[in-house]
C-alpha cells in the first residue's frame, strides 16, 4: 500500500507526516524515543497505521519542541500521561515549569524587540532628515 494511502482502520505514516508537518523521519524518532502515548500497531503488510488522537498528540508534541521544550522533558510528560490517572499534579508542575520558561524568553525577546525597534525609529528619522550618512560609520 503507497504510503499516501489510507491505512486499514487509520492514517498512514504519510499521511499523519502531512497532517503533522513532521517528515516521517521525526515520526519514526518519535516512536523510537517513546513520545507517543500508545505503541502504534503495524498493519498486517508492517506499515504503521495511526489515529486521530496519535495526531492530535504529535501536534501537541510539535509545539512543545516549538517552544524550546527539551525531548526528555517530553518523554516525561507522555509517560506520566502514559501511566494514567493519579500523576496530574505532577503534569501540571511539568508544564507550569515549561510555561514560565517560555515566558521569560519572551520577556527576553521583547526587550530585544524595544531595542531594535528603537533603532528601526533612529534611522528611519535620520533618513527622512538626510542626516543618516553617520550613523554607526566606522572610524577611520
Amino acid at each position: 500500500m503507497p504510503r499516501t494511502t489510507r491505512a486499514t482502520n487509520g492514517l498512514s505514516i504519510g499521511q499523519v507526516a502531512e497532517a503533522t508537518g513532521l517528515s516521517v523521519h521525526a515520526l519514526r524518532f518519535f516512536e523510537r524515543e517513546g513520545l507517543f502515548l500508545r505503541e502504534i500497531p503495524r498493519s498486517g503488510g508492517g506499515q504503521r497505521v495511526y489515529e486521530q488522537a496519535d495526531v492530535d498528540w504529535l501536534l501537541l508534541c510539535r509545539r512543545l519542541r516549538d517552544s524550546d521544550m527539551p525531548i526528555a522533558t517530553i518523554q516525561r510528560f507522555a509517560a506520566l500521561v502514559r501511566s494514567g490517572p493519579g500523576n496530574e499534579p505532577e503534569r501540571l508542575a511539568l508544564l507550569q515549569e515549561h510555561e514560565r520558561a517560555v515566558r521569560a524568553k519572551i520577556d527576553g525577546l521583547a526587550a530585544c524587540l524595544d531595542v531594535i525597534h528603537g533603532k528601526v525609529v533612529t534611522y528611519e528619522q535620520h533618513l527622512r532628515d538626510g542626516t543618516a550618512a553617520g550613523l554607526w560609520s566606522h572610524p577611520r
